[in-house]
């Protein structure tokens, strides 16, 4: 997914007679089609001591799909798509079973032909049974369902010593709680999901965007905003997913599932009419649509693949309700100073940072499931909304692409300050965070851990930042030596 893993290898974008290297791209793949194949791997890996990599879309920014000299498990073409009706303990209805190469503009598709809806990303072209909802998952509709591994209900997976498991609640519940958040790659190769699926019908929508024709309107507008995400907090089902810049704020989309537009322009009509008495010149539209898979086709142009830019570096950090509710000011600060990019210097110079939010309540109060359930960051929980940020740069300059990365993690610093005792969303932060264990999994770690040398005694998954890897290090020739 991001330039920074391939290493700029092979490019279209440098000379016809540069260098051609594999960089961090896996020497080999095998090409999964069964639980045989990926066993197959494993014993080869274990066997000739050869770094393993598990790739699927490789839609990640931390290189857990990348591995330089490693052996990939290329997951990508595990396309089986199921429905059932769903009967256990813990839930009874219709679910989708996805291989672990279904993409999220297919798995939407066909449910919507079955009348059904199913959790998701944004962006159309991320795998959904692994390292999405593995990381805990979020996307437009958080708010009424919860995040995705809020909603699985059994993988099919094979294990680092070569066992074909089922896991659910009730069947190898310890790794079914480590795969429902505790990051992707880590515990087993995961060949399917069985997730629920949910009734379809009207969902409404709505986008909004206004300029900063005037510094101080348009920061006291951005206030108000975070203002009235609190109050959309309460209200079941609500989505947004918006960014800012120092020059212009997005909402891209905001949806609402089982509304009608009435129902949504009576929850951003007062903010809007705010903008009005602020001069702010704005556009402002609502809708609805009979279907969540038309509602998710009108805010992303492009299908199937959608209109999403690679060359970008990412990270960020869970805001709390009460940062919103008890220090706006500092809050607001540090969005003002990080998009304006004053403290950004060196190769980096000149590069402008957006910041976006994604803002549903997935308390475990609006969810319906107890703590502990999963292995989500609990951070998840008290957040008023998902915050990251990125950055766009040209692909030919490693210089600049390795300054920016160090940037981020100063924007990151930011932020953390301003949490403490927070977390972050793994699949979409940095991989070098010196604070990674407790950003990305909180006080889950340590359990987390003890399932992976369980199911994985013989250490053969790993990803920066993830479950155990501090127990590696990376050689210049991308050989994992153990720590000593």
């Amino acid at each position: 997914m991001s330039p920074y893993w391939l290493n700029n290898s092979c490019s279209p974008f440098t000379t016809q007679n540069a260098s051609c290297v594999l960089g961090n791209i896996a020497s080999y793949a095998i090409n999964v089609s069964s639980a045989e194949d990926v066993g197959a791997g494993l014993r080869f890996a274990k066997q000739k001591n050869i770094r393993l990599s598990i790739k699927n879309t490789g839609h990640d920014f931390l290189g857990r799909s990348a591995g330089q000299g490693s052996l990939a498990l290329w997951t990508h073409n595990l396309k089986a798509i199921s429905f059932r009706n769903y009967t256990s303990a813990q839930y009874r209805g219709p679910a989708i079973k996805l291989g672990a190469g279904v993409q999220a503009f297919e798995a939407y598709a066909a449910a919507a032909k079955q009348g059904l809806r199913v959790t998701g990303g944004f962006c159309p072209t991320v795998g959904l049974a692994g390292g999405y909802v593995q990381g805990a998952g979020h996307g437009p509709l958080e708010g009424k369902y919860g995040l995705a591994a809020d909603n699985t209900l059994e993988f099919e997976v094979v294990t680092g010593d070569g066992k074909y498991l089922i896991a659910t609640p009730t069947r190898n519940s310890d790794l079914f709680w480590a795969l429902n958040g505790g990051g992707g790659g880590t515990f087993a190769v995961v060949l399917s999901q069985t997730t629920k699926a949910h009734r379809d019908g009207i969902v409404a929508g709505a986008s909004l965007t206004f300029d900063n024709t005037n510094e101080e309107a348009y920061w006291s507008a951005f206030a108000e905003w975070q203002k009235l995400l609190l109050k959309l907090d309460n209200v079941p089902g609500t989505n947004t997913f918006w960014g800012v810049t120092d020059k212009t704020f997005t909402l891209y989309s905001a949806t609402l599932p089982d509304a009608n537009a009435t129902a949504i322009a009576s929850l951003l009509d007062p903010f809007v009419q705010r903008l009005t008495e602020l001069q702010l010149p704005h556009t402002y539209e609502t809708n609805d649509s009979p279907t969540y898979y038309e509602h998710f086709a009108r805010y992303t142009p492009g299908l199937p693949y959608g209109q999403y830019v690679t060359n970008s570096a990412l990270g960020g950090r869970l805001i709390p309700r009460s940062v919103v509710k008890n220090n706006l000011p500092a809050l607001l600060a540090a969005f003002r100073n990080i998009t304006v990019g004053a403290s950004v210097t060196g190769p980096a110079a000149g590069h402008a940072f957006r910041i976006n939010g994604i803002a549903s309540n997935v308390s475990h109060a609006r969810v319906g499931n107890k703590p502990g359930s999963n292995s989500v960051n609990p951070a998840w929980r008290d957040s008023l909304y998902w915050l990251n940020m990125d950055v766009y740069f040209d692909p030919t300059r490693l210089d600049v692409i390795s300054a920016l990365q160090v940037q981020m993690n100063v924007n990151e610093g930011v932020f953390k300050s301003l949490t403490p005792g927070g977390g972050s969303y793994i699949n979409e932060g940095t991989f070098d965070s010196p604070t990674w264990a407790e950003d990305y999994f909180g006080a889950n770690y340590r359990r987390l851990l003890s399932i992976k040398d369980k199911y994985d005694p013989h250490s053969l998954f790993y990803g920066p930042a993830s479950v155990g890897s501090d127990r590696w290090v990376v050689a210049s020739d991308g050989r994992l030596c153990k720590r000593r």
